[in-house]
């Protein structure tokens, strides 16, 4: 470290911004231009910028800055305060269990025979269903509904809008009209989930929806009924899972990928931004596209199709006679 080793900085800004009280980073040679502007109150940088100039507060030459980083930033997050209890507005169904440590927030629904564990905190104007078990430590930040037949592990976080254990999309033809097909199965979070806003998650048809321990799950995602999802799994915003898919263990589903229903993402696989897998992706590839095939083979079909116009440009004018 060189500089104040006395300075204190309250908050984190990006380097082009962050003031005398902020902390900050450089990690890629890409924003090093930001640097010798920058004012910062200490900043984190990488070895091959130890000596740059900059007319900051301190600076400290970490191996990793980003990383570095990662670490400090829950010394800057203050919690937000969690009201210990049940609030008047709230409405508990005949015979749930709300543990004394529990807190339930105003105009929240906990359903009859529901279970709430230590710690849990449902907020406002959330609905936990009849019979639904909410595990320790868990959070549904707001306008959350768990459906009946929906089991959350401990240290799940729910975000605001979603909604887990929802009938499926399963109808039969029959006499010229779509009749339901009837959801018995349960949907189960397992522990260390998070889920973010706006995500859907059906419960079974006749298996379980399962989400697997550790597995993050980003805004606007749809689950389907009978999904098997496995453990410390990536899905990005807005992918879709069809039903009775298998996502197997530490998977990395990127924004808007499609997953046609009954396939296999193996394990540790990892699919592009809006590809559309329709069959199986064996584990530990690489897929990308529309449809889905092996990144390198996207690739060059992609490179391919590029250089289409100009190709159909020349068959042009030799059909006219052009050299």
């Amino acid at each position: 470290m060189t500089g104040d080793g006395a300075r204190r900085v309250c908050g984190v800004a990006p380097l082009d911004r962050a003031g005398p009280d902020e902390l900050t980073f450089l990690a890629d040679k890409r924003y090093a231009d930001h640097l010798s502007a920058c004012r910062a109150g200490v900043v984190l940088l990488a070895p091959e910028f130890a000596s740059a100039p900059a007319a900051v507060g301190a600076r400290v030459v970490v191996a990793k800055p980003y990383d570095a980083l990662v670490a400090l930033l829950p010394r800057f997050h203050r919690a937000p305060e969690r009201p210990l209890g049940v609030h008047p507005t709230a409405q508990i169904g005949r015979g749930a269990t709300i543990a004394p440590t529990a807190s339930v927030d105003a105009y929240a629904v906990v359903g009859a025979r529901a279970t709430v564990g230590d710690r849990a905190w449902i907020g406002p104007h959330c609905v936990v269903g009849d019979g639904v078990t909410i595990g320790c430590d868990t959070w549904l930040v707001a306008n959350v509904t768990c459906y009946a037949g929906t089991t959350l592990g401990d240290r799940v976080t729910i975000h605001a809008g979603a909604r887990i254990g929802s009938d499926g999309f399963g109808y039969a033809f029959s006499d010229g009209a779509h009749r339901k097909i009837m959801h018995v199965g349960r949907c189960i979070i397992h522990d260390d989930v998070e889920i973010g806003a706006n995500t859907c998650i059906d419960r079974g048809s006749v298996d379980d929806t399962v989400v697997g321990a550790g597995t993050k799950i980003d805004n606007l995602v749809h689950i389907a009924h009978n999904v098997h999802i496995g453990r410390l799994c990536l899905l990005m915003a807005q992918v879709g899972i069809a039903g009775s898919a298998h996502v197997e263990d530490g998977a990395l589903l990127a924004g808007q990928a499609g997953i046609a229903g009954h396939a296999t993402i193996g394990a540790g696989a990892r699919v592009g931004a809006q590809a559309g897998a329709f069959g199986d992706v064996p584990p530990g590839e690489t897929w990308s596209g529309y449809p889905a095939r092996p990144h390198r083979e996207s690739l060059k079909a992609t490179a391919a199709l590029f250089r289409l116009s100009a190709l159909m440009k020349r068959i042009e004018r030799l059909l006219d006679g052009g050299d």
